[in-house]
């Protein structure tokens, strides 16, 4: 059985993309109104790193960083949301192989599949297990955990769609387009 190390890009990636994502976590969100749930920009970052570094980069981009971010803001992480984040990151991570961003296109029909990929699994992560996990981790009452999922998963995939298919169209627009290159003789 062959077994594939992640390389030393990929493992810089996760701690870089961390980072990042504890730093978007923390200064770049904006509050609802709804308790402890934001407007948050970190996850259209962490959907970019997860298309551009797969699904293992991805998972522990949103795994680490969410929880870094928990840790250094506000004493504890609240792993309900933190094992959401990861899932996220890993799920969206998994269409990176569909959607070739490294050729330097994202053609419409890509950006139609990393949304409708995105949104279901944001819908199964903020909607469904978040919540649930909040009842049966911290006893949280079920009317206001499924309403900080509802708003943090609704806006999380508004954030994506927009912050995150402009980063990958940006991203994309940076690569060298497969047979872009000719030989000058």
């Amino acid at each position: 059985m062959k077994r594939k190390n992640l390389s030393i890009k990929t493992i810089v990636a996760i701690g870089i993309g961390s980072a990042v994502f504890a730093i978007l976590g923390r200064f770049a969100v904006i509050p609802t109104g709804v308790p402890n749930t934001n407007f948050d920009t970190s996850y259209g970052f962490l959907a970019l790193m997860a298309i551009v570094f797969g699904p293992i980069a991805g998972g522990l981009i949103g795994l680490i960083g969410h929880a870094l971010k928990d840790a250094i803001f506000y004493g504890t992480p609240w792993w309900s949301w933190v094992v959401v984040s990861g899932i996220v990151g890993f799920l969206i991570g998994l269409a990176s192989k569909k959607i070739n961003i490294e050729a330097g296109k994202f053609p419409v029909k890509n950006i139609i599949l990393f949304n409708v990929i995105q949104i279901v699994v944001q819908a199964i992560g903020w909607f469904v297990i978040a919540p649930s996990l909040d009842i049966f981790i911290y006893v949280e009452p079920a009317n206001k955990v499924y309403l900080q999922g509802l708003v943090a998963g609704g806006l999380n995939m508004a954030v994506v769609a927009v912050l995150g298919t402009l980063l990958l169209s940006i991203y994309a627009k940076s690569r060298s387009q497969s047979g872009s290159l000719t030989k000058d003789l």
